[in-house]
C-alpha cells in the first residue's frame, strides 16, 4: 500500500481512506474503512473519465456485474456512488501480497502452486463471464 498523496481524497462518501492500493486505466483503488472500522477496497474513476459517457457506462456495468455476482474468487460489492462525481464503488478488502511482490520476494513459484493459481484464476474469470 502506498500513502495517500495531496491529490488523493481523504474520504469517499462515508469511508475514510488510509492509502492507495493501486491504479489502472480507469481509476485508483484505495484502502478505506467503514465508520465501524471494517476494511474496504474503494475504486474511484479518474477525473479524466468522469464526463466520458462510454467510460461511465463501463464503470456502471462493472458495478452491476459485482452486484449480481457471488464467487469464492471475487470480492463482493458493499456500496457504490454512481449518481454524481466522483464515481466510486466499495468491495470487500482481501488482504494479501500481489503476485509480483511474492515472486520478487521469493523467486519463481513452484509448479504445483502455479497450477493451483491458474485453476483458481480460470474459475474466477469463468464466474465473471457468466454474469
Amino acid at each position: 500500500m502506498q500513502p495517500l498523496t495531496d491529490s488523493d481524497p481523504a474520504r469517499i462518501s462515508r469511508y475514510r481512506l488510509a492509502g492507495r492500493l493501486g491504479a489502472g486505466g480507469m481509476g485508483s483503488v484505495y484502502l478505506g474503512s467503514t465508520p465501524g472500522g471494517r476494511p474496504v477496497a474503494i475504486k474511484v474513476i479518474s477525473d479524466q473519465f468522469q464526463y466520458e459517457e462510454q467510460a461511465l457506462e463501463r464503470f456502471r456495468r462493472e458495478v452491476g456485474t459485482l452486484r449480481t455476482m457471488r464467487s469464492a474468487y471475487s470480492a463482493s460489492l458493499i456500496d457504490s456512488g454512481l449518481d454524481a462525481p466522483p464515481y466510486w464503488f466499495a468491495t470487500e478488502y482481501v488482504p494479501g501480497r500481489t503476485l509480483h511482490s511474492a515472486v520478487r520476494a521469493s523467486g519463481a513459484l513452484p509448479a504445483q502452486l502455479c497450477r493451483g493459481l491458474m485453476a483458481a484464476l480460470a474459475e474466477g474469470l469463468s464466474d465473471i463471464h457468466v454474469h
